[in-house]
């Protein structure tokens, strides 16, 4: 089974939504990550058949069902809203489906009901209607309904932003077993950089309407081939210093590191930086040395994520763990080492080095 988006452009209000999209999708579990204006929701809705592209085709399983109607198609749909029918309990939410597929008898529509709700962990909700459900009971019987029906393609839409953490991370593990070894199609989007890393599934990633990179997500994250794919798999944000190559070496605000390789002198690069990986404290030789003002020191309770102002107003982020009490105004130096920065075209954004793998620039 496959899913092929094959040169989708969609266009709004004189805005392009999706930018020439080509993605194919082969069965199993597939993440689509991206922040909140990318284009994910646009995509899941062409796909679904939903919204009709402005250029290109939807192609499921060698057939071209871009013309065809979301109902003649075999696709489920899970929002981030919680969608189901208030009027009805949790049994014939789940069951509405079922009753309308012909290829479900009527003795087989109660097992199937009481299989998915086992599955999602609401067998002891099946009398209840979803006013009575928490928040968490609500998404876990949208999803039920959605996984019971065997479907070529299901579209899951950020379906856990809007819980709290505990049931997210239950959730997403008792999704991650569900899908592994699904015969159709899911595409599961995400604003969650973390939340895909989690699932450690084949990854799209997708930045203005774009796709940006599809692969493994855990070798993006330690590799990403471009400055935009890293941002975007990083929680909290990516660190950027602009740098400049020179006589071999990197300079960065006052300071500078060996260049990674033989760079052209005078060539402009931008460093990326993940927060965790700046230190308060000395930890190896070769460190770079930053003079820092502390802005604000925001403790969470694990963490505490230390804003700094550096030379040239430049902002810098520390994400450090535990509880630590930092002043506001002092002055002090935090420290990064070189094998964790990432070096990027500062005009294209290519990557041309990481700590562990080298990309030569005129390569």
């Amino acid at each position: 089974m496959t899913l092929i988006l094959d040169g989708v452009s969609v266009r709004q209000r004189g805005e392009t939504w999706l930018d020439d999209v080509h993605l194919e999708l082969p069965n199993g579990m597939t993440t689509l990550v991206g922040p909140m204006t990318a284009g994910k929701t646009t995509l899941m809705r062409v796909a679904a058949g939903l919204l009709p592209p402005d250029s290109g085709r939807v192609v499921v399983h060698e057939k071209d069902v871009t013309g065809i109607s979301v109902r003649k198609r075999s696709v489920a749909f899970v929002y981030q809203q919680f969608i189901n029918y208030p009027s009805l309990t949790v049994y014939e939410n789940i069951a509405s489906p079922l009753r309308l597929d012909p290829r479900f008898r009527k003795n087989e529509i109660d097992p199937r009901v009481r299989e998915v709700a086992e599955l999602m962990g609401i067998s002891d909700l099946l009398g209840r209607r979803p006013a009575e459900l928490s928040g968490g009971q609500q998404q876990r019987t949208a999803i039920a309904r959605a996984l019971a029906r065997p479907v070529d393609v299901l579209l899951l839409d950020e379906p856990l932003a809007n819980l709290d953490f505990k049931l997210r991370e239950q959730l997403r593990a008792d999704l991650k077993t569900m899908f592994a070894d699904t015969p159709g199609v899911v595409l599961y989007s995400t604003a969650d950089p973390n939340e895909a890393l989690t699932f450690a599934a084949r990854t799209v990633v997708l930045g203005e309407g774009r796709v940006q990179h599809v692969g493994d997500v855990a070798d993006m994250y330690a590799h990403p081939p471009t400055l935009a794919v890293a941002a975007t798999l990083s929680d909290p944000p990516l660190n950027l210093l602009p740098g400049v190559v020179r006589d071999g070496r990197i300079e960065v605000l006052g300071t500078s590191f060996p260049a990674p390789r033989a760079h052209a002198t005078g060539h402009d690069v931008m460093l990326g930086i993940r927060p965790h990986q700046v230190r308060i404290a000395r930890d190896g030789p070769g460190a770079l040395e930053l003079p820092a003002e502390i802005r604000l020191a925001e403790v969470t309770g694990s963490a505490t994520f230390l804003h700094l102002l550096l030379q040239g107003d430049r902002h810098l982020v520390a994400h450090l763990p535990g509880t630590q009490l930092f002043t506001p105004g002092e002055t002090t130096v935090v420290y990064v080492d070189p094998a964790h920065i990432f070096v990027f075209d500062e005009a294209g954004g290519r990557l041309l080095a990481t700590s562990a793998a080298e990309v030569d620039l005129h390569g």
